[in-house]
């Protein structure tokens, strides 16, 4: 059943926990080690804590929605796809005389 929500974004906690650069906030997402942490220029990262010797930190997304830190450990590519542009056509219409 834990497989079937780890696609799923998921909250981890406010914005005001990691305040300034350098901050770091440690969780675990299902069982798995995930530090979020705050960069130099301010923006919110985090990270899977790979368990295998030498494994670097795995970046997973994360998006801030309204002051809450949400992370995605789901490892498919989920690019944004831009919509094709609507067929959009000007009808111009003047208004008839009672």
């Amino acid at each position: 059943m834990a497989t079937a929500y780890r696609s799923g974004w998921h909250f981890i906690d406010l914005v005001t926990a990691i305040p300034h650069s350098g901050d770091s906030l440690m969780v675990a997402v299902f069982g798995e080690p995930v530090v979020v942490t705050r960069d130099e220029d301010g923006d919110v990262r985090a990270y899977r804590c790979l368990r295998r010797p030498r494994g670097a930190p795995q970046p997973v997304r994360c998006a801030i929605r309204y002051g809450m830190i949400f992370v995605n450990l789901d490892q498919r590519d989920h690019r944004q796809v831009a919509p094709e542009p609507a067929d959009i056509r000007t009808i111009s219409a003047t208004p008839r005389s009672a």
